[in-house]
């Protein structure tokens, strides 16, 4: 990592070798920063108040070693970062305004992202920054792993009916709410076809009863213009005198008979009006028909009227006339036919949903108890490290609980939700002394004890969890003599499969690490680049001494501190 502007750190870069690195330092001379970096990198809380004074933002760059195919450089790929020669390269900036900036592998990306890669990445175990297996899912997931194929195996088959329980409910829940939807559609059908089949309208029927409407309802005019009109064409009985078209036609006709003879045109002309003649006494006949036919019947125009009022109920909901209407109750019933065909669907589906959750709560219930038999083990071991660590009376047990649920599935008589890992919510346990009851390990344990905790949490799962990198920030609070040699053991021993780096203050710890780096301030109070320095040699003896002793040049001292030094080695 290079830091920048960040606390009491100027410029200073820190280089974390694989294996166990102790990182230590006069009090407040910046060792807690080196936290505080990896921190942001982690997607951490950005406090303007860590930006150096006078300085306009801090920056923390970090090279991440990481392995093709793992789950945070996938996540990492997916939002466009790309690897540098196997390690990815993280950047975080806090301007002294208080906003935030991150990248990830050459590209800007949101904190969150960085947040995502965090319990993949690294394990941070401090005094106030606790993650990890404090989080449940992670205690679950610790747990199965530190099982293996015991769990591993119900799991497994859990898992394949779980999904298949998921799809069935899935097309079911949506074949319910179609056919929900469709009933309603086949009520309004059915609804329709009642009330077109109660009318029985024929094809044109309401074009034809518009025009009987008309014509009944102007009855009495059309006899007097009939009457009318038949008298003009034909005359008039009762005037005898009066003159008419046929009376003229015919004169007319008779006149130009006498002489059509002597001319082809003339004759030509004669026989037209001759035609006009017997037209005109034909329409006259159709008139006095017509008007001896019309009948001005009020009882029939009222059922006219009343029959279109029926068929008008019709068009205005089925079609804009009675065609209409009756081409909508056709594609009406095809359309119904179709709508009554997934009830034997459903059913089929609720038979095997129904299955499944039986089949689920047998599996769950196989599950639950690989987990009850492997957290007894667990919660032994780690109990059994909590002894060497200055915690001689502490206990660790797992709660592995269930939560009652009307929609889940049957375990021992009661009804619980269940998910995707099963039905068991599983948390870790702490009574740090007898008599005391059990607690959540974030709320049973003390700062230092909690740290203690996690030590001997990891030491326990090393190589089950795959975070490649364990941050404990004085993990030693609290703790000296012979339990701080201890500690420092169990942190060499955790080492042996993961990343390990401490901040400590204790000697008997960083005498077991395979690297220590010593954090120095300037006289002017800052830590520069220089002033993270590896230890090597001469020059580890003497921190060492003055951690033992407040002295570099005690020769106590440095007996002491070459001792050490030399049963870490021996462990090794």
């Amino acid at each position: 990592m290079r830091i920048r502007s960040l606390g009491v750190i100027d410029d200073a870069v820190v280089e974390l070798s694989p294996g166990f690195t102790a990182v230590t330092g006069e009090t407040g001379a910046g060792k807690t920063m080196v936290v505080t970096s990896l921190g942001l990198l982690l997607g951490g809380r950005a406090d303007p108040a860590l930006v150096r004074i006078g300085a306009k933002a801090a920056v923390v760059e970090g090279r991440i070693t990481v392995s093709e195919g793992t789950a945070a450089v996938v996540r990492a790929q997916e939002a466009g970062a790309e690897l540098d020669d196997g390690a990815l390269l993280i950047s975080r900036t806090v301007s002294a305004e208080g906003r935030s900036r991150a990248h990830l592998g050459g590209r800007s990306v949101p904190v969150g992202m960085l947040t995502e890669l965090a319990d993949d990445l690294v394990a941070v175990h401090g005094q106030t920054d606790q993650q990890g297996l404090l989080k449940l899912s992670r205690q679950r997931g610790a747990l199965d792993r530190y099982a293996g194929d015991a769990v591993a195996g119900p799991l497994a088959k859990y898992q394949a009916a779980y999904r298949r329980l998921r799809a069935v409910s899935t097309e079911l829940d949506t074949i319910v709410t179609r056919a929900r939807e469709r009933a309603q559609e086949a009520d309004l059908l059915r609804f329709g076809l009642d009330e077109i089949a109660a009318v029985e309208p024929r094809a044109g029927e309401d074009a034809e009863l518009s025009s009987e409407a008309e014509r009944l309802g102007h009855a009495e005019a059309l006899a007097a213009a009939a009457s009318a009109a038949h008298a003009a064409l034909a005359g008039n009985p009762e005037d005898p005198e009066g003159v008419d078209a046929t009376t003229l036609v015919g004169g007319a006709n008779r006149a130009l008979d006498a002489v059509r003879s002597h001319d082809p045109a003339l004759s030509a002309l004669a026989d037209r009006i001759g035609e006009i003649g017997i037209l005109l006494s034909d329409v006259a006949g159709e008139l006095a028909g017509y008007a001896d036919d019309l009948d001005a019947d009020p009882l029939r125009l009222a059922a006219v009227e009343e029959r279109r009022a029926a068929l008008t109920q019709l068009t205005r909901k089925y079609g804009a006339d009675i065609d209409e209407v009756l081409a909508w109750a056709e594609q009406g019933s095809a359309r119904l036919l179709e709508l009554d065909g997934d009830d034997d669907r459903i059913d089929e589906l609720t038979a095997e949903r129904d299955g499944l959750r039986g089949e689920l709560g047998t599996l769950a219930k196989a599950l639950t108890d690989a987990r009850a038999e492997a957290a007894s083990r667990f919660a032994e071991a780690v109990t059994e490290e909590l002894a060497s660590l200055a915690m001689p009376h502490a206990r660790v047990s797992f709660d592995i609980r269930h939560t009652d649920d009307p929609d889940g599935v049957e375990l021992d008589g009661r009804t619980v939700a269940y998910g995707p890992s099963g039905v068991d919510e599983v948390e870790l346990l702490l009574a740090p002394h007898p008599g005391a009851p059990p607690r959540p390990i974030a709320k049973g344990a003390s700062g230092g004890e909690l740290s203690r905790v996690m030590l001997a949490v990891e030491v326990v799962f090393a190589g089950t969890d795959p975070v490649p990198t364990y941050l404990f920030d004085e993990v030693d609070a609290g703790v000296g003599g012979k339990a701080a040699v201890e500690i420092g053991r169990r942190l060499a021993k955790l080492a042996r499969s993961a990343q390990v780096v401490v901040v400590t203050h204790l000697p008997q710890v960083a005498a077991f690490a395979d690297r220590q780096l010593l954090v120095e301030k300037t006289n002017d109070g800052t830590v520069t680049r220089s002033g993270v320095t590896v230890l090597e040699g001469e020059d580890r003896i003497r921190e060492l001494s003055r951690m033992l002793a407040g002295q570099e040049d005690s020769e106590t001292a440095r007996a002491h501190a070459e001792e050490l030094l030399a049963t870490a080695r021996a462990d090794a």
